[in-house]
C-alpha cells in the first residue's frame, strides 16, 4: 500500500467519523433523555459490560484495543468531586532458566532473578458532550530488568547496549502510556471516540500480552510479540475510531521507531518523534463472549539497527471469554475461560522478507483461586539468532527469515490474599521447544525454559 494510500484511507475514517456526527447530531438531540440514562453526569463504571460500547467506554484494554466484554476487570475504584478514579496493575518476581543442549558452539540460554511490572491509574469525567478519560500506565522495568533483557530462548528484536537482542526480552519503558480518550455517545447504538498519547499505543493487533486476560498468569513474553502487538508501546499516537453495535473500526497516526534503550524518559526513537506510520483496524464483537480484529499497518523504521528499512504489517486475533460459577461481591464469578489466537505478519519492504507468527493461548481459573493456562506458539525467527549473543552486527549483515520456532508452555499458580487489595499468586511453567534445522548445531533439537514466581495483583 503507497503512502499516499495510506492517508487516504486514514482520511476517509476521520471523514467518516465527521460525517457521523452531522448525520447523528439530531438523532442524538432527540434522544437527549435515554442518553443521560445510559451516560450519567456522574460517570459510572460498568462492572460488567454486555456490549462492545460498553466495553470501550470503560478503556481497560491496551490503548483502544477489546477484549471480549465479559473479560473479568480486576481493579480497585472510587469517586473524587465529578472524578471517578481506577487503578490496575501486577507485577511478577520471576527466576526464569532457559537450557539449551551442549553443543560444539557453546551453549545458549542463562537465567536471571527479574521483575516484569506495570501499574494504571485512571479517572473519568463527563465533559460537554461525551466522557473524558485520562489515562496513565508505568513500569519499574528499566531498574527491575537488569542488562537491559533477561533471558528466553529464540526472541529476538530492539537493542541492548547499541547490539541486537538475541535470546533475550527487553523491558518496556517507564512510561508505558500517557494517554487522553474523548468518547461521544452519538445515539444508543453509536460512539464516536478520539485518542490523544504522546506515548501510547496505536490501533494495530490484539490487546498486548501483558494486558489481555490469556496471558495474564504467564510471567514472559510472546515469541511473536514483533510480529503481533510490539507497537502497543508508541510516539505522538493519534486514533480516531467509531463504534455501532458490534463493530467498530479505527484509524491511527503515529510515529514508527521504537523506544531507545533508555527507558526512564519520554525518549525519543533513533529517528525523531514524527506521525510517520499509518494504521486500520477493524474490531467485531458479536456477543459478550467473543471479540475479533484485523489491522494492518505500514511502519516507517521500525528497528535502530535497520533505520532504512520500513515494514507492512498485518495481524488477526479472535477472543473468547466465558465466566462461570456464581459471582461474588465485586462481580467476578469463580471461575474463567480465556483464550485467544493470533496471526502475525510482517514483511520488510526494503527487501520484501515476510516473517509470520502463530499462537494460541488459553487461561481457566477454577474454584475461585486456581489457574492453569497454556501458550502454543509457532514464530518465524531470522538470521540474527546465528549471531553470538552480546555481539554488534556484523559489516554488511543482511537479516532473513531461517525458519520456525515452536514453543508449548504450560503452567499453574494460586491466589492468595496478601492485604485488603492485593492478593499473591506462586507459581511455575515449563516450556519445551522445537527448534528449526539451520538452528540445530547451535541449540540442539528440544531445548527448554522453566521459570518460578510470585505474581502480585491490585484486587478489589
Amino acid at each position: 500500500m503507497t503512502s499516499p494510500s495510506r492517508q487516504r484511507l486514514l482520511g476517509r475514517v476521520i471523514l467518516l467519523c465527521g460525517l457521523a456526527i452531522s448525520v447523528n447530531r439530531s438523532h442524538a438531540q432527540m434522544e437527549q433523555d435515554t442518553s443521560s440514562r445510559n451516560m450519567p453526569q456522574m460517570p459510572g463504571m460498568i462492572m460488567q459490560p454486555t456490549n462492545l460500547i460498553q466495553a470501550q467506554l470503560n478503556h481497560l484494554s491496551s490503548g483502544t484495543s477489546a477484549e471480549p466484554a465479559s473479560t473479568p476487570m480486576y481493579m480497585i475504584m472510587g469517586h473524587h468531586n465529578s472524578w471517578m478514579w481506577m487503578l490496575h496493575g501486577e507485577a511478577f518476581v520471576t527466576d526464569i532458566q532457559q537450557h539449551a543442549a551442549q553443543t560444539p558452539d557453546g551453549r545458549r540460554g542463562g537465567d536471571k532473578l527479574f521483575s516484569a511490572n506495570w501499574i494504571m491509574p485512571m479517572a473519568m469525567r463527563r465533559i460537554g458532550p461525551g466522557q473524558l478519560t485520562l489515562r496513565a500506565m508505568f513500569s519499574l522495568e528499566p531498574a527491575t530488568i537488569t542488562s537491559r533483557q533477561y533471558p528466553l530462548l529464540f526472541q529476538q528484536g530492539e537493542t541492548a547496549f547499541g547490539k541486537p537482542i538475541v535470546d533475550g526480552q527487553h523491558p518496556h519503558d517507564f512510561f508505558m502510556e500517557v494517554a487522553a480518550l474523548y468518547d461521544i455517545r452519538l445515539s444508543e447504538r453509536t460512539l464516536l471516540s478520539f485518542y490523544a498519547a504522546p506515548i501510547g499505543d496505536p490501533a494495530i493487533g490484539p490487546t498486548a500480552y501483558p494486558h489481555r486476560m490469556s496471558a495474564s498468569e504467564n510471567p514472559v513474553a510472546a515469541l511473536g510479540h514483533h510480529q503481533q502487538d510490539s507497537t502497543h508501546i508508541a510516539f505522538n499516537v493519534l486514533t480516531a475510531g467509531l463504534t455501532w453495535h458490534w463493530l467498530r473500526v479505527e484509524g491511527s497516526g503515529f510515529h514508527g521507531g521504537e523506544p531507545a534503550e533508555d527507558r526512564w524518559h519520554f525518549q525519543p526513537s533513533t529517528n525523531g518523534l514524527a506521525i510517520d506510520s499509518y494504521s486500520t483496524r477493524i474490531t467485531v464483537s458479536p456477543t459478550a463472549n467473543w471479540s475479533g480484529q484485523y489491522s494492518i499497518a505500514h511502519i516507517t523504521s521500525p528497528e535502530a539497527l535497520y533505520p532504512h528499512e520500513d515494514q507492512y504489517r498485518q495481524t488477526a486475533s479472535v477472543m473468547y471469554n466465558r465466566p462461570f460459577g456464581p459471582r461474588d461481591a465485586n462481580g467476578l464469578t469463580t471461575g474463567n475461560w480465556s483464550s485467544t489466537l493470533i496471526w502475525g505478519r510482517t514483511r520488510s519492504l526494503a527487501d520484501n522478507h515476510t516473517m509470520n507468527s502463530y499462537l494460541a493461548e488459553s487461561l481457566v481459573k477454577f474454584g475461585r483461586k486456581n489457574y492453569l493456562w497454556t501458550r502454543i506458539e509457532n514464530a518465524a525467527r531470522s538470521s540474527e539468532l546465528l549471531l553470538t549473543p552480546g555481539t554488534a552486527l556484523p559489516p554488511n549483515f543482511e537479516e532473513s527469515p531461517i525458519g520456525h520456532v515452536q514453543a508449548y508452555t504450560f503452567g499453574y499458580d494460586r491466589d492468595l490474599r496478601l492485604a485488603a487489595h492485593l492478593t499473591v499468586a506462586p507459581g511455575a511453567q515449563f516450556t519445551t521447544y522445537t527448534t528449526p534445522d539451520a538452528l540445530h548445531t547451535i541449540y540442539g533439537h528440544h531445548p527448554w525454559g522453566v521459570a518460578a514466581f510470585v505474581r502480585l495483583r491490585i484486587a478489589p
